[in-house]
């Protein structure tokens, strides 16, 4: 069957073509064939907004593979479509599907500034820099209505609490305004996600993201406003846009880039299920290279859960693909990197009219 004839039998505007079960259902509601029993499951293309109040919204990080200790995260789901999210399996937790309900059904969580100020009150709170998001897009589409992040910043710029941002949406320049006065202060650091320069292949794998052109411009524009801002080369999926790597970092550091990073796919969960059949619908004629590629970084599985291997891979396949990052990012940014935070300026607002001089 020929690529094109497979595309047009893809969902367009979703990464997921299909729901996997939910492992910790007993039972499951699905759609019966009306009428032909080889007849093309259509599934829902429309976007929910459900709410969810947890009782904190600061997450302490734990893994020794991430270089942050705190997050936050305004939504669970997220509508940009990445197929590889590793985000994608939390959605069972709430008796969700990882594949597309992930992109069709988004938790807010509208009390989230209301928590996040409670927590900085706390006198055991020390400041730390706190990573927005560490699990889907904090500027993903529903930001637009819902301004959750924005809020969150407010709240940061309020208590002078440093914050990290990671973000693949154009939607970050609406805030330029309290970017700024963080960047003034010495109190953010973004990193902008570019997989791919291939528009074809952005299309297909992360289905409503901005184009890599306009992500590149929101590196121009955050560091020609004194933003400090890198890029995440993540993930790397070998044989599908690892060969692109030294053309990111490029792009990016003519961009103004100060610093980049990288992480190796891994198919943890529901995604292993979800990229395959993403990936024979979208490339069948390289579908079974790139999963081998995949396996081989991952000692002959799509997955590797663990700590200090897991996102950087081992053998031949990643050996290779990391010297090609670390060679690229030698050649075009050896001689930037970020500004260190500044954890002397926090404090607490006024309580009662009466300032708290021990905060």
């Amino acid at each position: 069957m020929s690529n094109d004839r497979n595309k047009t039998e893809m969902i367009k505007g979703r990464g997921a073509q299909i729901n996997t079960a939910n492992r910790f259902l007993k039972h499951e509601l699905v759609t019966e064939h009306i009428e032909r029993l080889d007849e093309e499951l259509q599934l829902s293309k429309s976007t929910q907004y459900l709410n969810e109040f947890p009782k904190k919204i600061i997450n302490s990080v734990n893994s020794p593979d991430l270089n942050f200790g705190f997050s936050m995260n305004p939504y669970q789901g997220c509508e940009h479509g990445c197929i590889y999210c590793y985000a994608r399996n939390t959605h069972a937790y709430w008796g969700l599907s990882p594949g597309i309900d992930f992109e069709t059904k988004i938790l807010i969580k509208p009390e989230a500034p209301k928590l996040l100020e409670a927590e900085l009150m706390k006198k055991n709170w020390k400041p730390a820099p706190i990573m927005l998001s560490g699990n889907t897009d904090c500027y993903q589409p529903a930001e637009r209505k819902f301004k959750i992040t924005r809020q969150l910043l407010e709240v940061a710029l309020k208590f002078r609490n440093p914050v990290g941002m990671i973000t693949k949406n154009k939607l970050i320049l609406r805030d330029l305004d309290l970017l700024k006065q963080l960047a003034q202060l010495n109190l953010v650091h973004v990193m902008i996600s570019i997989t791919s320069l291939d528009e074809e292949l952005r299309l297909n794998m992360e289905p409503r993201t901005a184009t890599a052109k306009n992500r590149l411009e929101v590196v121009r524009t955050l560091n020609t406003n004194g933003i400090p801002t890198g890029v995440m080369v993540a993930p790397i999926i070998p044989g599908l846009n690892s060969h692109e790597i030294p053309d990111i970092i490029e792009a990016a550091a003519n961009a103004g880039a100060l610093k980049a990073g990288m992480t190796m796919v891994r198919l943890n969960g529901d995604i292993g299920e979800i990229f395959t059949n993403w990936i024979r619908k979208a490339y069948p004629d390289k579908a079974e290279k790139v999963l081998n590629k995949i396996r081989a970084a991952h000692g002959g599985n799509l997955n590797d859960s663990n700590y200090g291997r897991r996102m950087k891979g081992d053998g031949v396949e990643a050996d290779s693909i990391h010297q090609l990052f670390k060679n690229s990012v030698k050649r075009f940014l050896s001689d930037r990197n970020f500004p260190k935070y500044d954890f002397t300026l926090f404090k607490r607002p006024a309580l009662n009219g009466q300032l708290d001089l021990f905060g």
